[in-house]
């Protein structure tokens, strides 16, 4: 039997899950948090990973100890503490401050299909990576990322393309990530073995 199922999460121990979706094929490692947010169909993250207010689409990558869509707190009032939004954890006769909830659930982070986000590494929010991006381990992402390309450091900046642009076009075209889990069955020895040039010739991309 597949250990991953098309109807039903594979969420492990000790993980936080609150308003979010998953897709077919998913998998979220042990003692991960996810929060509003919706993973994409075979997406999966690693053990401790935080993501928050995330869009993250098909067959994501996400390796342990990530970060996407970290909150921030207020830097334009006189304090930035929790006191300041969650104040009832504080007083009884105070309430959240829904507004400032609200703003943080608005500001989106948006990852694309197959990309490969490494140990560590930190997606801020409002960051869309582009299909086929892959950040390495540690890089904080504080602008958005380009289809196929691949960024390092802090803050992080593009080390090289992982798909020349004109192959990077046709695979976006082809969208094998839209294929049925039959046809991606079908073509499983040809992902593993064909060079990328051969593989688009075959399928038409």
């Amino acid at each position: 039997m597949p250990r991953l199922s098309p109807d039903t999460p594979f969420i492990h121990d000790r993980c936080t899950i609150v308003d979010s979706t998953f897709g077919a094929y998913t998998e979220v490692g042990e003692g991960s948090r996810v929060q509003h947010s919706s993973f994409g169909d075979y997406s999966y993250c690693d053990q401790y990973s935080d993501i928050a207010n995330a869009r993250i689409g098909k067959f994501s990558n996400i390796a342990s100890m990530t970060r996407i869509g970290p909150t921030d707190h207020p830097l334009h009032t006189a304090s930035c503490h929790h006191f300041l939004y969650r104040s009832d954890d504080y007083w009884d006769d105070a309430d959240r401050d829904a507004e400032f909830f609200a703003h943080r659930k608005s500001r989106l982070t948006h990852i694309g299909h197959d990309t490969w986000i490494g140990h560590g590494a930190i997606i801020k929010p409002e960051v869309t990576l582009g299909h086929g991006a892959v950040v390495a381990s540690g890089a904080i992402v504080t602008k958005d990322v380009a289809p196929y390309t691949i960024v390092a450091g802090t803050p992080a900046k593009v080390i090289r393309q992982r798909q020349p642009s004109d192959i990077a076009e046709r695979i976006i075209a082809l969208a094998w990530w839209d294929w049925s889990h039959e046809a991606l069955r079908m073509a499983l020895l040809d992902f593993r073995e064909l060079p990328v040039e051969e593989f688009l010739e075959k399928y038409g991309g």
